[in-house]
């Protein structure tokens, strides 16, 4: 695809809204929202690349209760013709139907390759890829078994978003502090997936997010660059391609110094 000129493709990643709490969350949407709003204006295309929501999950008949905001801002944007792609992320996987019935927004659950301005971009959310965590791999087969997901369906919603919600905060007190710092380039997991798919086929961006930190990287082949989106819970980042290049930058002028470049 070629890029009308003076339009801009925008990656975003990691709101997990719902966390810590109502308030908490609710002041984020309203930022994120006030945001979606901003970039609409020059957006020929947004990614939503995981952990949207901090849990989700579709019963039959109901979704969780709340998000009325941002459900409501990204179905006015893509009425208006701009489209908006959807990765599920490890707190978001649970989705069979309603974005795509309701928003007009596909959903993702692997990595997909696009073509913008003749540059190659890898996009997806990053959880199970890249070596070590054979837990959490093994918990997502579970997780995205179709058994399991029925079993947690007949579950009271009172009762499952009960228990959702202990395992995110177990979740994030397990990764909080390893996700706040640069782990280097030999531990960096995305950044060993990045290199060992490199061997195989170029591209010139690897887009991820779930790692919660902005990390813009060189992988010392041909100027191809792994981009961590970081999240909008601390760092308020997300990247943006022009039509020659992708930056990584932040809405919130004093986080700029924390990005991870290199």
């Amino acid at each position: 695809m070629q890029l009308p000129p003076g339009k801009k493709i925008y990656f975003l990643s990691d709101f997990h809204l719902g966390a810590p709490d109502h308030s908490t969350s609710l002041v984020r949407e309203r930022h994120i929202v006030t945001f979606l709003e901003k970039i609409r204006q020059d957006a020929a295309e947004i990614f939503i690349v995981g952990d949207l929501f901090d849990f989700w999950y579709e019963y039959r008949t109901v979704v969780p209760k709340g998000y009325t905001r941002i459900l409501g801002k990204m179905a006015e944007i893509t009425d208006s013709g701009i489209p908006i792609h959807f990765f599920t992320g490890n707190h978001d996987m649970w989705m069979s139907g309603y974005f795509e019935e309701e928003l007009n927004i596909p959903v993702y659950h692997e990595p997909r390759e696009y073509e913008y301005n003749g540059k190659k971009m890898l996009v997806g959310h990053g959880d199970v890829l890249g070596p070590g965590d054979h837990g959490y791999k093994f918990l997502k087969k579970i997780f995205r078994n179709k058994a399991c997901q029925w079993l947690f369906g007949i579950l009271p919603p009172a009762v499952g978003v009960g228990i959702a919600g202990w395992l995110s905060r177990r979740s994030r007190a397990v990764t909080g502090q390893i996700d706040e710092r640069f782990l280097g380039e030999e531990k960096e997991w995305l950044i060993i997936y990045s290199k060992e798919v490199l061997q195989k086929e170029y591209y010139d961006y690897f887009i991820f997010g779930h790692r919660h930190l902005p990390i813009d990287y060189s992988l010392g082949i041909s100027g191809s660059r792994y981009i961590n989106l970081g999240d909008w819970i601390r760092y308020n980042t997300y990247a943006v391609f022009d039509g020659d290049r992708l930056s990584l930058l932040t809405d919130t002028p004093a986080a700029a110094e924390k990005i991870i470049r290199h």
